[in-house]
C-alpha cells in the first residue's frame, strides 16, 4: 500500500517512463508546477542526458530544474513542445482538469497550449465525477478584482480573494467556490470573456491527453473518454 507521497513519486517516475522512448537529443519538455510535478522533475533529472532541456511554467519550477542541472528555455525560443507534464487539483473522465492551487495557472495553460501531448499526473484523490469541488482559481488584473468577482457571482460562483498571493505575472487570484461544473468548456470560455480576467484554472478547451493516476496498488494509465 502506497501513501499519497509515494503515489506522487510513482506517477512522477511513470511520466518519465512514458515520455522516455520519444525523447531525442533536441527535445524540450514542458514542466508544470506543484508537489507532483516536483516528483516528476526529480525523476527526470536521472535521464537529463537524454534530452535538451525544459520550459518551466513557474519561477519555482525553473529553479528546481536548474538545481538538477536541467537547462531551462524561454518558451518563445523553444516553440512547439512534444510533451507537457503537470499535476492537477481535480480531473474527470474527459480529462478536463482544474489547476491553479499553486497560482501558476496562466503560465501552465500557455505551456500546455504549445504541447503536442499534455500528460497529467496525480493520485486518485483528484478523480471526480463533477468538477468544482476544488475551488476554481481565476487570475485577475488587480484593478478588476471587484468587478470580476461580481461577474463570477452572476455565474453562480462564490469568489474569494486569495489574500497575500501575487502570481508570477503580478496579478491576483480569485478562488470560486460552490461551482458544480456541468459544461466545463462553456464555463471556461465564459469566465475568460469577463473583462479583467487573465485566465481561469479550467483546462477543458485543452484537456489532458493522458492521465497517469496513482492509487494504492500502482499507477493506472487513462485516456480521455
Amino acid at each position: 500500500m502506497m501513501d499519497q507521497n509515494q503515489m506522487k513519486q510513482a506517477v512522477g517516475q511513470a511520466a518519465v517512463d512514458y515520455i522516455l522512448p520519444h525523447l531525442e537529443d533536441a527535445s524540450i519538455i514542458g514542466v508544470g508546477t506543484g508537489s507532483t510535478a516536483n516528483c516528476f522533475i526529480d525523476a527526470l533529472a536521472n535521464v537529463k542526458h537524454k534530452f535538451d532541456g525544459a520550459v518551466a511554467s513557474s519561477d519555482a519550477t525553473a529553479q528546481r530544474l536548474k538545481d538538477h542541472g536541467i537547462p531551462v528555455y524561454d518558451l518563445n525560443v523553444a516553440g512547439e513542445l512534444e510533451f507537457y507534464i503537470d499535476g492537477c487539483d481535480e480531473t474527470n473522465d474527459k480529462l478536463q482538469v482544474i489547476k491553479g492551487g499553486g497560482a501558476a495557472l496562466t503560465r501552465e495553460k500557455i505551456v500546455a497550449a504549445c504541447a503536442k501531448q499534455f500528460v497529467c499526473i496525480c493520485d486518485d484523490s483528484k478523480w471526480v465525477d463533477i468538477l468544482g469541488g476544488f475551488p476554481l482559481p481565476v487570475e485577475v488584473i488587480p484593478m478588476a478584482r471587484s468587478y470580476v468577482a461580481r461577474e463570477l457571482v452572476k455565474l453562480g460562483g462564490d469568489p474569494v480573494y486569495r489574500q497575500g498571493v501575487l502570481t508570477d505575472n503580478g496579478n491576483v487570484i480569485l478562488d470560486v467556490h460552490n461551482m458544480s461544473i456541468q459544461s466545463a468548456i462553456e464555463l471556461e470560455q465564459r469566465i475568460n470573456d469577463i473583462v479583467g480576467v487573465v485566465t481561469n484554472g479550467l483546462f477543458a478547451c485543452r484537456p489532458a491527453d493522458v492521465l497517469l493516476m496513482g492509487n494504492s496498488d500502482g499507477v493506472k494509465t487513462i485516456k480521455a473518454k
